[in-house]
């Protein structure tokens, strides 16, 4: 019985000595597409709209590009690479890129989901940020034998498949945690209620000017954005980037053990910050106010806070740049148990909380050793010596 070749054997027989590097400009066509706004969008309608967002922004009666075409997000999640299997519109802060001969679609997938970082580390520091054009056409790519691009596709797929059914998994734990939360979160006991104004200090996040070099040299005071979230998850007590003090304004920093919550671009994210911090303008900071702070558990809003994620999802303005219904936002309603009761709410969401995101135990834990595995093969495979020609 005829064996199937390895990946080493492909390689050491169809290009022992490298292979030719090709600006991806030349190899691909890359081609932004079209604009459509959120009043045009229909949830009845069939095609989803991909956008600077890592998933769908809504729904469209029309398509612009096929199943099986790499994107990569030009504004917001500027350097995002995506591979949408299903006809779809694109949105026009999107690239599509569309290889042409001697390029395997999904190899190109890879290979620029392998250099996900290095894009978006390309973006600009404009409000929002973008990624030049240039930056993904001048990005040079190793163009091996079409059966050695299908052979690392084949592996990839295989790895893929296999993190794909831990991460069924662990969204099947996670839906039953929500459910419980809710059921927990939710009473129709006669308890106290207060509207979110009545309970929180707001604090409007701004983005100090990237102009003043003084503003971010040397920085020591905490400075978040949606990036924290994605990177560090909810509960956060440190950020990616910091602010020198002379840019701050005003009032100086906002509290420890606030809440932030996105009301506008990636709506219905939180989360509880426990260091005194400043945000970006994509998120309000709400602090308890002081009369309160002795019969409320800032845990306990923080967990009843995915409650209001959702509210936020259905009450937003209309408009192409999405935004929180901030008048009804202020007035939602939050009912609040005595103080011994939100902290055994707390005490048991914690635990729930920790067997589905807790990335040292149990299903998390090995879901991070796939990832990491997976990564590192990835590189391993997509990384070519370059014959010059």
């Amino acid at each position: 019985m005829k064996t199937q070749p390895t990946i080493t054997t492909l390689i050491s027989s169809l290009c022992p000595n490298g292979v030719k590097f090709s600006e991806l400009g030349e190899v691909a066509q890359i081609k932004r597409g079209q604009r459509v706004t959120k009043s045009q969008l229909k949830a009845e309608s069939k095609f989803p709209v991909y956008s600077g967002g890592v998933t769908p922004m809504g729904y469209f009666e029309e398509t612009n590009q096929p199943a099986n075409t790499v994107t990569v997000v030009k504004y917001g999640t500027a350097g995002f690479v995506n591979f949408i299997k299903e006809d779809f519109w694109a949105n026009d802060v999107c690239y599509c890129i569309k290889p042409k001969k001697d390029l395997n679609n999904k190899y190109l997938f890879y290979y620029l989901k392998c250099k996900q970082e290095y894009i978006k580390s390309q973006a600009t520091n404009a409000i929002p940020a973008h990624l030049p054009t240039e930056v993904i056409a001048n990005l040079k790519i190793p163009i091996p034998p079409l059966e050695v691009q299908q052979e690392i596709v084949k592996i990839l797929d295989s790895f893929t498949e296999l993190e794909a059914e831990l991460e069924a998994e662990l969204e099947v734990r996670r839906k039953q945690y929500e459910h419980y939360r809710s059921k927990l979160l939710i009473t129709d006991e006669d308890v106290e209620i207060l509207s979110i104004e009545k309970i929180f200090n707001f604090k409007n996040g701004y983005t100090p000017s990237k102009a003043k070099y003084e503003y971010w040299k040397n920085g020591d005071v905490p400075w978040f954005r949606m990036e924290d979230i994605r990177e560090n998850g909810n509960i956060l007590n440190k950020s990616i980037q910091l602010v020198n003090k002379i840019g701050v304004k005003g009032k100086g920093v906002f509290p420890e053990n606030s809440i932030i919550v996105a009301t506008s671009a990636t709506i219905g994210e939180h989360a509880l910050i426990t260091i005194p911090h400043l945000t970006n303008q994509r998120f309000v900071s709400l602090s308890i106010k002081d009369e309160l702070k002795q019969k409320i558990n800032i845990k306990f809003l923080f967990y009843y806070f995915y409650l209001v994620d959702e509210w936020c999802l259905k009450n937003t303005t209309k408009s192409s740049f999405s935004s929180v219904d901030m008048v009804g936002f202020r007035k939602f309603q939050i009912p609040l148990p005595p103080l011994s009761e939100q902290e055994r709410i707390v005490a048991i969401l914690d635990k729930f909380d920790m067997l589905v995101n807790d990335i040292s135990v149990g299903l998390p834990a090995e879901l991070k050793a796939r990832r990491q595995q997976y990564e590192h093969y990835r590189a391993k495979l997509l990384s070519f010596k370059e014959v010059v020609q």
